[in-house]
């Protein structure tokens, strides 16, 4: 088996890519600027270049798909077209899409949410075996600078998830140990399969780090992420916390199926606490 691993030097490709290399895969991994993990080959490529996404799949026989933080329907249209042609083409056995969120039951306008539910529905009735891993929010989430400087200094995690709302949080490493299932399981194709463990409210969370919880305006939450990744991509990412805040406080609470179907085990939150140096310091 050959995998291809799309962006293999972000956060959700980095984790799969280094995980399959790791159990002693031949690993491809695809990024928009060539970065990979060590042990695994980089391929420089953008998703909008049909070609080079067709070159990407040469000798590979299963594939792991994250999208960048792109909402633009006709733009994130066109990366799914060109992997899913890219595959049938190539002969990929597997086709494993992860949808970087879970994906509400009924149609929302967010268009973050609606551009991953059209890509799933187009990898699944494409003839190339798929499978759809929907994950909640994730545990590395928590260690970025603004909520980890308050965990810190103040003893207070900060997040923009109303304080009553219950997530299934999943960790990086978890969602490379679905990933690596779902790619390697008999018996998964076709499925869409949610992640996620036992999910707590944010006061249930908070007290994981020994700290108490307060939740974010999505507003003020959008402006600092503006800061750092750009006015489009923050609000794209807004838009899911502003549903979820306004509508969709089950969406982190779901069943989370999935986890058994692949037979992974879910790190906690204060295991995952309890494992980062500067919560324990």
């Amino acid at each position: 088996m050959r995998f291809l691993v799309f962006g293999a030097g972000g956060a959700q490709g980095g984790v799969v890519a280094r995980r399959l290399a790791d159990e002693g895969y031949a690993v491809r991994g695809l990024s928009r600027t060539g970065a990979a993990p060590e042990g695994v080959e980089p391929f420089r490529a953008d998703l909008g270049d049909a070609a080079r996404v067709a070159e990407a799949f040469t000798g590979v026989t299963h594939a792991s798909v994250v999208l960048p933080l792109e909402f633009e329907p006709g733009r994130v249209a066109a990366y799914v077209r060109h992997v899913v042609d890219a595959a049938k083409a190539a002969g990929v056995r597997r086709l494993v899409f992860c949808t970087g969120n879970r994906l509400p039951v009924d149609e929302t306008g967010v268009a973050a949410f609606e551009t991953r539910r059209a890509a799933a529905r187009a990898m699944l009735e494409s003839p190339v075996p798929s499978v759809v891993l929907c994950p909640p929010l994730y545990l590395e989430n928590l260690a970025a600078p603004w909520v980890r400087d308050g965990l810190a200094a103040e003893g207070v995690l900060r997040y923009p998830v109303p304080a009553g709302v219950p997530v299934a949080w999943l960790s990086h490493a978890d969602l490379a140990a679905a990933t690596l299932a779902a790619l390697t399981r008999d018996g998964l194709e076709g499925a869409t399969l949610d992640l996620g463990g036992e999910p707590v409210t944010g006061p249930e969370l908070a007290a994981a780090f020994g700290a108490r919880y307060e939740g974010v305006d999505v507003d003020a939450f959008e402006a600092g992420l503006a800061a750092a990744a750009g006015a489009r991509t923050a609000a794209g990412v807004a838009s899911t916390y502003r549903w979820v805040a306004d509508r969709g406080h089950d969406l982190y609470a779901a069943p989370s199926g999935g986890v058994e179907r692949l037979g992974i085990t879910v790190t906690s939150p204060a295991a995952w606490a309890a494992a980062r140096p500067w919560v324990t310091a």
